[in-house]
């Protein structure tokens, strides 16, 4: 009997010693994972790309971007500064970075139903929460008053080349969520409009949406609207 016990005990101590390694292997590689996706999420490197920096005109020769890269958008003293993306739906830039190659960080990226060169009178720009302010975490501070005051301003730029310039100039910012189609169909800009003049707000320029996730598995959106004003 003394024997049986010593050999449960002997089990008993190897399996929880196997526990233990396993869960400490789950950490370190959830530590990874999260130091992958925000590192992958950090690189500037695509910077050099953008239209106008490498070259006066244009945008550099042999860059890496995609062909679905459709602009540029910068808020002025943020992190955004992003190529912008368009696929055939809004799932393909989801897990895709702009050169094309699988991130969890995905993509800066426009509605697949807006027009690429921005001329629709309300169109929709989606990119993932990160934190420090990366990629389209920089939303959630628009929801403060005088935040949204004072980083109003920034610029859009059309096409591969940048040749077409717009500046842009955030007005309002709220949480939404995301079955409020009215937020989230161009097509629905006049029922947006709509709600925009309840709120004492009646626009009277194109108007550009940045949308990004409040949470992990929350529905609520954080939106940022913003005029797109002719130069």
């Amino acid at each position: 009997m003394r024997t049986f016990w010593k050999t449960m005990n002997r089990a008993y101590e190897k399996t929880m010693l196997l526990i233990f390694i396993i869960a400490l292997l789950i950490c370190i590689y959830a530590l990874y994972d999260t130091w992958y996706v925000f590192d992958h999420a950090n690189d500037r490197s695509y910077l050099k790309y953008k239209p106008g920096v490498a070259e006066e005109d244009g945008v550099v020769a042999d860059s890496p971007i995609t062909s679905d890269m459709v602009g540029w958008i910068t808020m002025d003293d943020t992190n955004i500064d992003y190529p912008i993306m368009q696929g055939e739906d809004n799932a393909a830039y989801l897990n895709k970075d702009p050169y094309g190659q699988f991130s969890l960080s995905g993509s800066i990226f426009l509605d697949s139903r807006n027009s690429k060169d921005f001329t629709d009178e309300y169109s929709v720009i989606y990119g993932h929460h990160m934190e420090y302010g990366v990629m389209f975490g920089a939303l959630d501070d628009y929801l403060d008053e005088d935040y949204l005051t004072s980083h109003r301003h920034g610029e859009l730029l059309v096409g591969r080349d940048g040749k077409v310039m717009y500046e842009l100039e955030a007005f309002y910012a709220m949480s939404a969520d995301a079955k409020d189609d009215f937020i989230f169909n161009p097509e629905y800009y006049e029922d947006l409009y709509a709600f925009l003049s309840e709120k004492g707000i009646e626009v009277n320029h194109r108007v550009l949406c940045l949308s990004t996730c409040a949470g992990d598995t929350s529905t609520t959106r954080i939106v940022v609207f913003a005029y797109i004003l002719e130069n």
